[in-house]
């Protein structure tokens, strides 16, 4: 079965996915930063779970490192990719807009170019709810103009939309979206 790549492995959406993935045959690589904004023991915790799985690997990589990205998608070679690493929370992109735009906009692009370069069948990954940001029509729609987030975390996840698009329209990658609203 096809090979997949899982970014924010130890996250609780990329354990749970992988978990899924290995369930249903594929081989899978997991990558994680171990970021500390949520519990890194946790994360750890989770990944250990992984490790015990016929077919599951993991490299410790930050998605922002392109040669890191890279020298990945050289050595490996992936059907699926699935990008739900980022950099998460509202309120602390007020204070740190820098690790914003690291992990969620220039990781993403690395991942955006990695897949573009290595045949890649299919990139699906993790928008936000938070990119709905001024919108008060209900319920919410995937058709509804969401130009106007109200935090730097949703600016970062619609640049991400709109660079997935843009992928998918120039270079014929497929692309899909997950716009989560809150999981757990």
């Amino acid at each position: 079965m096809a090979s997949a790549l899982v970014t924010g492995t130890a996250g609780f959406i990329g354990y749970h996915l992988a978990a899924r993935l290995l369930d249903q045959g594929r081989r899978v690589v997991g990558i994680d930063n171990f970021s500390d904004y949520y519990d890194v023991n946790l994360k750890r915790a989770r990944l250990e779970k992984l490790r015990g799985r016929n077919g599951f690997s993991f490299q410790e990589l930050d998605i922002a490192d392109a040669v890191g990205v890279r020298k990945l998608f050289d050595e490996q070679r992936f059907e699926l990719v699935f990008n739900m690493a980022a950099q998460p929370g509202v309120r602390y992109s007020l204070i740190n807009p820098q690790a914003y735009i690291k992990s969620n906009i220039e990781g993403f692009v690395n991942i955006l170019e990695a897949c573009r370069h290595n045949d890649v069948k299919h990139l699906v990954f993790a928008s936000s709810s938070s990119v709905y940001g001024a919108v008060t029509a209900m319920p919410f729609s995937v058709h509804q103009n969401v130009d106007h987030p109200v935090s730097l975390y949703a600016a970062t996840k619609k640049s991400d939309e709109l660079l997935a698009h843009s992928y998918s329209h120039l270079f014929r990658l497929p692309t899909t979206g997950l716009r989560f609203f809150t999981v757990y």
